[in-house]
Parts: C-alpha cells; structure tokens; sequence
C-alpha cells in the first residue's frame, strides 16, 4: 500500500522541481564559464590608484588640448555618454582623418587580455599613449604632450598631488598612468546577467535564459567567456567561412600587423559583448549595424552554422543582459590656458 502512494508523489515532486533543477543547471553551467563584473575598480600592478590620481586622470581623459588641434579628447573616441564608444564605424581623428578599425568600447576594459583590436598594448597605461601620439588621431608628439601642459599653470599642483613624491611630475608616463587609473574605474556592475550568475535566478527573462543556453550550446562561449564575455583571448575572424571584403577587408591582416607570423593573419582579439546593445556599430570594420545581423554572421564566419531567427533572437535578448550600471562621471572643469599656453595647430 505504501509503494502505490509512494511512487505518484515521487512522480510529482519529479514534475514540479524539473524547472528549478534545469535553472540550477544552467546557472552552473554559466558560472563555469563566466565571471560576474566586480562592484569595485581592480588595481592596475605597479599603478597604485589614488583619489588624487584617478581626478587627474579623468581630467586628462576629457582634455581636448592633449591633440594638436585642441579638439579631440579621449572622449571623442571613447564617449562614456555613448557606452564607452562613439557611435561611428570608425573614429575621426586629426583634420578630419578616419582610423582604420572601429573604437572599442572603454567599459570595462580593464578586464581584457590585451588593448586595441590588434592586442598591441598590453595594459590600459600602454594604450593611452597610442591615440595621443598617434598622427592620425590625436597627433601631439611626445614633447609637445609635456610642454602643452607645463604651458597650463593648472595642471602643476594637479601632478603634483597625483605623483608627490618626484621632483618632476608632468610626464607622458604619468599621464598615461593617471588615464589608466581613470579607465579602470569605467566599470559596469550589476546587469541582469551578472545578478544571475550570482545566484538571482530571476534576472534573466525567460527568453534570456534560452539565449544563454544557446550562447553556450552553439559555441558562442568558446570565445566570448569569462569576466567579460569576450576580451580574453585572439581568434581569427572567419574560421569556417570568410565573412566577405565589407566585414572583412583583404588589406587589414589583424594581429598579424603586430607579429609578422603568417598564422596571425586575420586574427584579432575578441571583443567583450559586455554592453554590445549599447555599442553598435560591430565589428572592427563598424560595418553591421544590427546586432542580430552581427549575431548571424559571427554564426556563419565562426561556427559555421545558420541561425534560425527565433535562434538570433533569443541569442540578442540575452545579450541585451550583458548592460550593467553605467559609469556616472561628472565632467570636470579644467585649468585654463594663459598667454603663454602653446596655441592649437590649425
């Protein structure tokens, strides 16, 4: 008498915990292969970040007068109003000059392997330095960078307290230290994803929670894992099936460009998805424009494999969860210039 009971309660109890057992299940799964974005900034080795160091960081970072023509900032570029990024294919730099790749977001870029698409700078100390030099973006050579703001009486008690214990503060050294300082604030904590992986079952919408085991299920996480969804690692783009010249252009061989080892060719670092909805265009090209276009070629080209759109779909709305928090930054009022402050080139 005891079996004939037993076994229909043993039935139902099977029936009603299923979707809590297979919502434990991909949480784990999830958790095996992500890592949610922290709460507070990292420190940077040998960077230590100071209140005093992260201001002046974030007024140079906002600091039009670093380029040549007193026009471009590290902003221009890499918006924080505009999730990191600046809403162009490619970014335009030095007497209307375009780059050559898409400007990746600054959200979060603290947690990636290495900057740039190409990976050349190893940290976000190296990176800064790049644009600001660089002829095409923001063209201020490097002596000029240190007599441009030795030219601004502001900026010395600013150093000074950022870097007290040298003589000489005003670097490009450590204006790029004190930028890296800065970015490594520009964080995004808490989206639904990361409250997810945290063990807030009901972060994820339903439909976002088949996108996620989608991502997982179809490949997606083989590159696009970890801390941010991306940014760990290189790959080239087009491992089944060329995406074609407009996604793809013959004349841009990746990382190759920084390596010379012909396996680079066409292989660059993989992006974060952290805040993708919030970054179009795609691509280092800036060529797709719509996420669930994106999605299916990187289906195509990485996977080979044809999503369905219900697929594209439910792949997006989870993607739509990788938006956290963004940074609140208030802009800051800068020193300004004198009579003696080196003049904007025309």
């Amino acid at each position: 008498m005891r079996k004939k009971i037993l076994v229909p309660f043993l039935l139902l109890g099977c029936v009603v915990t299923f979707p809590a057992f297979a919502q434990n299940d991909l949480m784990a799964r999830a958790r095996q292969q992500f890592q949610p974005i922290p709460t507070t900034p990292p420190e940077l080795p040998g960077n230590p970040a100071t209140p005093e160091k992260i201001e002046l960081g974030k007024m140079l970072y906002f600091e039009p007068r670093l380029s040549a023509s007193h026009a471009i900032s590290c902003n221009s570029c890499h918006n924080i109003g505009l999730g990191g990024a600046d809403g162009l294919p490619t970014s335009i730099g030095h007497r209307w000059q375009h780059g050559g790749r898409n400007a990746p977001t600054v959200f979060n870029a603290v947690f990636n392997k290495a900057q740039f698409w190409d990976g050349r700078a190893k940290d976000l100390e190296q990176q800064a330095s790049g644009p600001i030099v660089n002829p095409v973006e923001m063209a201020s050579p490097v002596p000029h960078v240190v007599e441009q703001l030795k030219g601004i009486p502001g900026y010395k008690e600013a150093f000074a307290k950022a870097f007290p214990n040298e003589a000489d503060p005003i670097t490009l050294s450590n204006v790029t230290k004190a930028i890296a300082v800065f970015e490594a604030t520009l964080i995004t904590p808490n989206a639904p994803f990361d409250r997810f992986l945290k063990g807030e079952a009901d972060a994820l919408s339903p439909k976002q929670k088949e996108g996620l085991a989608l991502f997982m299920d179809k490949g997606c996480s083989g590159c696009h894992n970890g801390i941010n969804v991306g940014g760990g690692m290189y790959a080239p783009f087009g491992v089944v099936e060329k995406p074609g010249a407009g996604f793809l252009p013959p004349n841009d061989k990746g990382r190759f460009m920084v390596t010379k080892t012909p396996s680079d060719e066409y292989v660059f670092k993989v992006p974060t998805l952290r805040n993708v909805v919030l970054t179009a265009p795609y691509f280092h090209t800036g060529r797709a424009w719509d996420l669930h276009q994106a999605v299916a070629v990187m289906g195509a080209s990485q996977l080979g494999i044809q999503l369905s759109d219900d697929e594209i779909d439910k792949i997006t709305a989870f993607l739509g969860s990788l938006t956290g928090d963004q940074p609140k930054v208030v802009y800051p009022i800068l020193p300004p210039n004198v009579a003696t402050t080196p003049q904007p080139q025309p």
